[in-house]
């Protein structure tokens, strides 16, 4: 269980690293950020402070340390997800009404070149 909990440190901490380089870097917004490194602390918590997870193993009742490490980590990333492929889906309808309009503004833009067109 101990390579396990320490497996599970080393991804916590590379999680931290990347999310906060790409933060830094302009390649994930902040307000998206702050559920990836929460997550990460979580992890990274659970997996060095040994009485706290045998407490939330004993709270739950799940038969084993890393399945208690793992379970509300992975329900964690599945309501992420979740968030995620509705802010998704939202951006494409935001993106499929923008060039909507955009189209109907070349069709009056051209509309009003051709007008000019046959007055001069």
């Amino acid at each position: 269980m101990d390579r396990l909990l320490n497996v599970t440190t080393v991804l916590s901490v590379i999680l931290l690293i990347v999310v906060l380089v790409s933060v830094r870097r302009a390649h994930i917004r902040p307000e998206y950020s702050v559920s990836w490194l929460v997550a990460a602390v979580a992890m990274l918590i659970l997996s060095r402070a040994h009485p706290l997870l045998e407490a939330v193993r004993d709270l739950t009742g799940l038969p084993d340390s890393p399945l208690t490490l793992f379970l509300p980590a992975g329900g964690l990333f599945v309501i992420m997800f979740f968030r995620y492929s509705v802010i998704l889906s939202h951006l494409r309808d935001d993106n499929i009404a923008l060039a909507q309009r955009v189209a109907i503004l070349e069709y009056h833009l051209q509309n009003l070149k051709n007008h000019e067109n046959q007055e001069a």
